[in-house]
């Protein structure tokens, strides 16, 4: 139920109201609380704002250091890519020359002044070598031929003879047999004019270029740079081991990360060559079977974060405590002053609940719970002088339960009494939908629905669908014609005019119009200047104009 209280003609309240004093003893318990919630929430939040400072902080730090690893990732496979784009290119043009020119002395010479011009052009070669098909050197790139030794036994020799894929092949890294250090083999299959297998024409990447390129990364005291096939074979690794060359990746996280989340990403690994957990950035060439890594240790990116923040909450902590030991004081000395008061302050609340209670029974029904008479009073003058003021409708239903004396007489005064409570509760629904609608006990068996800024028309609905809902509970009442309890319902709607229309007028024509509802049948709602609605839910025109 939505209860209006009077704005204007309201019974004075002094005499129930408490003073401001009592008021804030009665409220102590409340404020202890408040208080200690304040010291806490000060507390809480200093500490959750220092938090998400500091989380903040590691975030941004964290963001920084992928955008770090991510370029030094790029740039890795960039030199890379470029290194091996160099050789191949190198290979191709060597293939070409001997698949036309053959393998006579005058075109190996020839061959021979190539090659040593490409290695002299490019720094990142070991050499530049052909194979027959058997794995002889048949030239290379040295200034003074070598010892015809045979490579039928390594990795890219027997790949390029069980495949007849002509494009370029990344092999295992091997200590050359020309210069004992360890290449890196870059390597192309030559075919005979029939398609079989010619030979293989090989360029060696020495790995102390890509040694030399690392060592001037800046990746810091515990950072790592490596450079793997995708096979898993490692091909390099700063910090540089001779035992990580050619090692054995793909039991490693690392390798896990490359194969299962893409050709590039980041993420968080332990290391599996030395345990140090590091910020890894992973990013697979463009052109060639390899991918490389770029990672920072993450103790060494947090390293200044977490100075920063030891400082910093040490300071938050201080003044925690200090707020603490303050709240702490206050809440005792609030404490002891409640003690001291405890009495006042339940004759206070004694009162003060005596008083809510008189002023609730003071303007509600105490049988149907609606509002009473009184309040239907006081809201039907304040809201006549609104629909004054604003030029707006206010209507009034005034409903009347049919044949409810031989219900009483029937059924007995305690079934009458739950049959009008029931209908009040129903019309109470129906209607409290604004906060200025209001349902109300009349007198008797006689119920007022005050509806602001509602015409005529709509009131009528309003009313017929109460009545309606009224009929289709089925309350049985063998007075009635009809066998149910039913109501009658009369409406009016009027836009007052100032010093012209009285609240009273309403209210007569709303109980005129009742009236006629009642003596022409029942069951049905009347409104003197719209329609009336009987029984069967149908309207028809009413002979008042």
């Amino acid at each position: 139920m939505i209860v209006v209280f009077p704005a204007e003609n309201a019974p004075p309240k002094a005499a129930c109201k408490l003073p401001s004093e009592t008021s804030l003893i009665l409220n102590r318990p409340s404020i202890i609380w408040r208080a200690i919630a304040f010291v806490a929430i000060v507390c809480l939040s200093l500490v959750v704002l220092d938090g998400w400072r500091s989380w903040s902080a590691r975030s941004v730090q964290l963001a920084e250091m992928d955008v770090a690893t991510s370029n030094l990732s790029q740039a890795m496979a960039r030199q890379a890519d470029d290194t091996f784009k160099e050789a191949d290119t190198a290979l191709l043009g060597i293939v070409e020359r001997v698949q036309h020119d053959g393998t006579g002395p005058a075109a190996l010479q020839r061959l021979h002044d190539v090659l040593v011009m490409h290695q002299q052009e490019l720094p990142q070669l070991a050499g530049l070598f052909v194979y027959d098909e058997s794995g002889i050197w048949i030239v290379n790139s040295t200034p003074t031929p070598l010892n015809r030794f045979n490579n039928s036994d390594r990795e890219y020799f027997i790949f390029h003879r069980h495949n007849a894929d002509p494009g370029p092949h990344i092999g295992v890294p091997v200590i050359s047999r020309s210069s004992g250090k360890w290449v890196i083999p870059v390597s192309r299959r030559i075919n005979k004019p029939d398609g079989s297998f010619g030979g293989v024409v090989l360029a060696t990447v020495d790995i102390g270029f890509f040694e030399a390129f690392y060592n001037n990364l800046q990746i810091g005291n515990a950072g790592a740079v490596a450079l793997v096939l995708n096979s898993g074979v490692m091909l390099i690794r700063r910090p540089f081991d001779v035992k990580a060359i050619g090692k054995d990746m793909r039991g490693t996280e690392l390798y896990h990360y490359y194969t299962t989340r893409g050709p590039a990403g980041t993420a968080f690994i332990k290391s599996a060559q030395d345990g140090v957990t590091r910020l890894n950035n992973y990013r697979r060439l463009p052109d060639y079977p390899v991918f490389v890594a770029a990672a920072l240790s993450k103790d060494e990116i947090l390293h200044e974060w977490w100075r920063d923040t030891i400082w910093h909450s040490s300071g938050v902590l201080c003044l925690v405590i200090v707020v603490g030991l303050f709240g702490w004081h206050l809440i005792r000395q609030i404490e002891l002053r409640t003690t001291a008061e405890a009495e006042l302050t339940k004759t206070h609340a004694s009162l003060e609940a005596l008083n809510r209670t008189l002023e609730r029974l003071a303007m509600q029904d105490g049988l149907t719970g609606l509002a009473n008479r009184r309040q239907f009073d006081v809201a039907l003058q304040n809201e006549f002088s609104r629909a004054t003021r604003h030029a707006s409708a206010l209507a009034l239903i005034m409903v009347d339960v049919d044949c409810f004396k031989q219900y009483n007489d029937i059924y007995g005064h305690a079934a009458g009494d739950n049959c009008l409570r029931t209908i009040s509760h129903l019309i109470r629904d129906l209607t409290a939908r604004r906060p200025g609608d209001l349902a109300a006990r009349y007198g008797g068996e006689e119920i007022a629905v005050l509806l602001p800024n509602t015409d005529v028309f709509h009131a009528v609905e309003i009313a017929d669908t109460i009545r309606s809902a009224i009929r289709g509970l089925e309350i049985e009442h063998s007075g009635n014609p009809t066998g149910f309890v039913t109501i009658s319902a009369g409406v009016d709607a009027q836009i007052p005019i100032r010093g012209a229309s009285e609240p009273t007028e309403l209210i007569l024509a709303a109980d005129k119009a009742l009236y006629e509802a009642k003596s022409t049948g029942r069951n049905r709602v009347l409104a003197a200047r719209v329609a009336r609605y009987d029984g069967t839910g149908q309207a028809q025109k009413t002979g008042h104009e």
